[in-house]
């Protein structure tokens, strides 16, 4: 399946509610629901982060929001990456990070990318170039790593 989703890059103040809406919706069904983690995705970081959003036929299936240097790391992060149950083995995931990593970019330069991916994950992430760069943690009852891409 070859699809491509419409993206949108917003801050936090050009979200609409409905758009907010669909984003905590999809953070909680799948983190919260699926994953079946017990946390406060509310971080306080969303209202500094840029926010990129994937849609297909007006249905939010992937998102993943960009933060700045100094928030979770020295470096800009990627965060709450994530696409719908629905999406999944449609690329979007690829999609999604290769977008979200030209956003960075876009607004940072060519830099380093820091993530706090899920271990099972790793695999995946190795194919866009980052490298474990922590010991492996749990967070909230998920092995996690740290995980650094150079610039390139």
């Amino acid at each position: 399946m070859n699809l491509k989703l419409d993206w949108r890059f917003q801050t936090f103040d050009e979200l609409t509610n409905e758009e907010l809406y669909q984003i905590l919706r999809l953070r909680s069904e799948v983190f919260v629901v699926e994953q079946r983690c017990t946390f406060l995705d509310a971080d306080n970081k969303d209202q500094k982060c840029r926010h990129l959003s994937g849609y297909l036929d007006g249905k939010l299936m992937a998102f993943s929001r960009i933060v700045p240097p100094g928030i979770s790391y020295e470096y800009p992060s990627i965060g709450r990456i994530v696409v719908s149950a629905q999406g999944r083995k449609s690329g979007f995931g690829a999609e999604l990070l290769n977008v979200s990593i030209e956003k960075v970019e876009q607004l940072y330069g060519k830099s380093t990318i820091r993530i706090g991916a899920q271990l099972y994950l790793k695999k995946f992430y190795e194919s866009f170039y980052f490298v474990q760069s922590g010991a492996i943690y749990l967070e909230d009852e998920i092995e996690h790593i740290e995980m650094t891409r150079p610039a390139l």
